[in-house]
């Protein structure tokens, strides 16, 4: 039987999961899964397919089809990682020119008085977990090939100087955003705090760490610094763990109350993030490779169903989840339990893939 990484890549290829309907970066993160996929097989039709579908936005020129500098919006550069990625696979000189025009949107993104980058420019002052995943790691892929050691000092600002801020002291877990102004809606008006802990929040910064001290020099006087904050968030998240599952909730820390439930996203994000500070030796085996180890495991138990043709759902995916905007998307407990449970949608399909290949490499 197929390792659990391949078998999900073909799943998303022959359910023909929706790729390309906008430029997203949901997409981007289960293509460069896929990307993985095919680093371990070497099988051409992974590159194929990963290259018609990102072909859909990245033109000859080098501009990018649905992106727009001037919206600032720190999603948007995510995908940035697959065209890097691509280049380094096929030399096109129109997949660094487009990782380079994203690239360039950090020099003028606007940022909190202490240099975090906003999460979206209609999202003024605020941060959120989810951005260091979309900004932070896709700088450290750019500086990693085209940049200096030097160049590494503002992405370990981004997690330095939001850290403090999205922490509770309490348990270790970061809260899903902070607003520097103290003015939304859904915020403490004295910390600038949203309420809860979103598991995914967590999800996207400690994948987002594990990223960046993957491709982050040695030598880099930050380095130990992110590894430190990793292995905090880590072994917080261990400690909210379900104890019998092995996998995490939606709202990390309410286990129990009513309608709160398993969500495969943050699961799948969080072990891949475990089993990567195993191979980077943030965690130790002691701390976190039982974990680690359980967490996958449940994963399919939990939310992975095969179907009569052989392929797989994965399954309890919270759909999306944010603050503000033009719904009210308040941060209350009934608001993160309203959104929309899904199967096969690619903020967790390119999660599982990453885990499912982060086991498999410690398997052999």
């Amino acid at each position: 039987m197929p390792h659990y990484s391949v078998r999900m890549a073909d799943s998303i290829m022959a359910h023909q999961v929706t790729l390309t309907d906008h430029y997203g970066y949901e997409y981007g993160m289960t293509l460069e899964g896929i990307l993985d996929v095919y680093h371990a097989t070497h099988e051409q039709k992974y590159l194929d397919f990963v290259i018609t579908t990102m072909d859909t936005f990245v033109n000859q020129d080098g501009t990018v089809n649905g992106y727009r500098m001037d919206e600032y919006n720190i999603d948007h550069l995510n995908n940035g990682k697959v065209m890097l990625k691509l280049y380094d696979i096929t030399g096109q000189e129109r997949y660094k020119l487009a990782a380079a025009h994203l690239y360039e949107q950090t020099k003028t993104h606007p940022r909190t008085s202490e240099g975090i980058f906003w999460h979206k420019a209609i999202y003024p002052h605020q941060v959120w977990c989810d951005g260091l995943y979309m900004g932070a790691a896709f700088m450290a892929a750019y500086v990693s090939r085209f940049g200096s050691e030097q160049d590494f000092d503002d992405i370990v600002a981004q997690f330095t100087k939001s850290y403090p801020h999205l922490k509770d002291e309490a348990t270790g877990l970061l809260y899903h955003a902070w607003d520097e102004s103290k003015s939304m809606y859904w915020c403490n008006k004295e910390t600038g705090l949203s309420e809860h802990f979103w598991g995914r929040a967590m999800g996207w910064y400690v994948m987002a760490l594990a990223d960046v001290i993957e491709l982050m020099p040695a030598s880099h006087s930050g380095r130990a610094q992110l590894c430190t904050i990793l292995h905090d968030c880590l072994l917080a998240l261990i400690k909210v763990q379900d104890p019998e599952a092995k996998v995490w909730y939606q709202i990390l820390n309410l286990k129990g109350r009513k309608q709160n439930y398993l969500e495969a996203s943050a699961s799948c994000m969080i072990t891949a993030a475990l089993f990567k500070g195993l191979r980077l030796g943030v965690v130790s085996q002691e701390e976190a490779l039982d974990a680690a180890t359980q967490a996958y495991q449940g994963l399919l138990a939990e939310f992975i169903l095969e179907c009569h043709d052989g392929y797989l759902n994965l399954n309890k995916i919270c759909y999306v989840a944010g603050l503000g905007g033009k719904t009210y998307r308040d941060g209350s407990y009934a608001y993160y339990m309203s959104e929309p449970i899904i199967s096969n949608e690619p903020k967790g399909l390119g999660p599982f893939i990453f885990a499912s290949i982060e086991s498999e490499r410690l398997q052999g």
